[in-house]
Formats: structure tokens, sequence, C-alpha cells
């Protein structure tokens, strides 16, 4: 799992796209980072993230409302990188993409015009791997995204609110934190440590 550098390096370098001189390929680019920066900054599942429509992004609240597994909605805030991103490539990279029979509601569009599948949503996280090299499921972005929120200090309950699992025991699978990490908070916040 990317460590919270390890994730801003990831999106940081995807975002250095191909030169603007290609309108079809700084398209492509403005999708993929939107893409990584929604997973990443949104914690979506990729049936998520690929099943979002327009009227699902408030930019000037900052968030999205998202269908979440058996068809739970739930609104989950956007971070600044992720709403920047998103708002440029549906300003300007949708448009390049989209065709006459795109669907005019979906947000992400593949390279035919069409909704972006999960499968599409998997190859572009592979093709933006980590500095070593290593590749990254999409799931492996949520993880990184609760686990961060977490080590950051979250509570475990908005934490579930937020990945929109109806169990606890579902969310408690991302607190996987270090015995050094957790040594450090319980001595930094316990009176008799």
């Amino acid at each position: 799992m990317p460590r919270r550098a390890e994730a801003a390096a990831l999106l940081d370098r995807a975002d250095s796209g191909p030169p603007a001189d290609d309108p079809r390929a700084a398209a492509l680019a403005q999708r993929d980072v939107a893409v990584l920066e929604v997973l990443y900054g949104a914690g979506l599942r990729v049936s998520e993230c690929c099943g979002l429509d327009v009227g699902d992004c408030d930019f000037d609240r900052r968030a999205l409302t998202v269908m979440g597994k058996g068809s739970k909605v739930r609104r989950v805030p956007l971070g600044e990188p992720a709403r920047d991103a998103l708002a440029a490539y549906l300003a300007r990279g949708r448009p390049v993409l989209a065709e006459a029979d795109s669907p005019g509601n979906a947000v992400f569009l593949n390279t035919r015009g069409r909704r972006l599948s999960t499968r599409d949503a998997r190859r572009i996280v592979d093709r933006h791997p980590l500095a070593d090299g290593q590749r990254l499921h999409p799931h492996v972005l949520r993880h990184a995204y609760a686990t961060h929120l977490l080590e950051g200090g979250a509570d475990l309950r908005v934490v579930q609110e937020l990945l929109g699992h109806t169990d606890l025991a579902t969310t408690q699978i991302y607190t996987h934190l270090t015995r050094d990490r957790l040594r450090a908070v319980y001595d930094a916040t316990h009176p008799r440590a």
C-alpha cells in the first residue's frame, strides 16, 4: 500500500501528462488524473467512480453523491486536488472525448466516448505505477485513503461512513497500523504512558 508520500508522488507524476499540442492525448491525460484523484481523494470503489454522473458532482460544496453497494447513496467530501482535476477534465477533457452518441450524464468516458468501465479504470491505474515500478489495483488507492485518514486521527466511525460500509468490522480491516505508529499514539495520548 502506498504511503502518503508515494500516493502524492503517483498523483503528481500522473499530472505531468502529454503536451497540450495533442488535444486527444491531453484529454485522456486529464481524465486519467481525474480518475486517480477521485479514487484516492474520495476513497471510491472503482465501480462507484465509473458510475458517477455529472449531476453527482457538487463543486461548490466539494462533494460527490455516490451510489454505493446495495444501491445506497452517500455524499463524500472531495478534496481540492480531486475537485480541480475533475472540474478541469469536465470542462476541457470530456468534450474532446465525447461522441454524438456518448451518454450525456456519464462523468468519465473511454476512448470510444462510452462510459468508462471498471476494466478501463483498472488499466488507467495500471499505467501509473509507483516510483519503484510497483503497479497498483484501484482498491489499493481506497485502502490508502482509509489508512491515511486513520493515521491522521480520523474516527473509525467517520471512515466507515465515508467508505459506505454498513458494518464497522469491514472498516476495521483498514486499521492495519504499524506497531510503531500504535506505540507513538499511545505514548502521546495516554496519561500514564
